[in-house]
């Protein structure tokens, strides 16, 4: 009885898993990430990262405070992709004013969105933007990974890590 009971529990996760995954319109994840200075930050990500800007969200305060996002402030979401593809995935940048609060010297110091990873073709150009906007390179980076490639680890403006990976 009990082998009979594990395997249609096995059946029924199996199943619910993939009914899940099926789910999902788009198999892209858009990031929303809540900056102290959105200028500063879109300048980075767009001139530095290499993103562009490809739309925004003007949302008023009664939205913000129906949908659980805000207490009823307005939000203006800056939304920015690595190519202005419907495939892309999408980074939102939003900001309420508030000061910068942390800059971690590593991702194990806090809990939550440390890290997100670019991979581009060639690391020349941006290894180029980093040094002449004195961006500081974080531990021995860049550094040739096993497979060939080149790791490089930065923060953004508001101390999120920003591994690149490339040739």
């Amino acid at each position: 009885m009990k082998t009979h009971y594990l395997f249609c529990l096995i059946l029924v996760l199996t199943f619910s898993s993939v009914r899940a995954q099926d789910d999902y319109e788009n198999l892209t994840v858009s990031i929303g990430v809540v900056v102290s200075d959105l200028e500063a930050s879109i300048e980075f990500y767009t001139n530095i990262m290499g993103m562009e800007e490809t739309g925004e969200l003007d949302l008023n305060g009664s939205f913000g405070k129906a949908s659980g996002l805000t207490g009823g402030r307005p939000l203006l979401v800056k939304i920015l992709k690595l190519k202005n593809s419907p495939d892309a995935t999408e980074y939102k940048l939003v900001s309420f004013g508030n000061d910068k609060t942390r800059f971690d010297k590593h991702i194990q110091d806090q809990n939550g969105m440390q890290y997100t990873t670019f991979f581009i073709k060639s690391t020349e150009d941006i290894i180029k933007r980093i040094r002449e906007n004195n961006i500081e390179f974080l531990g021995d980076t860049p550094i040739k990974l096993p497979d060939g490639r080149t790791f490089i680890l930065i923060q953004d403006p508001d101390g999120v890590f920003i591994e690149i990976v490339g040739h």
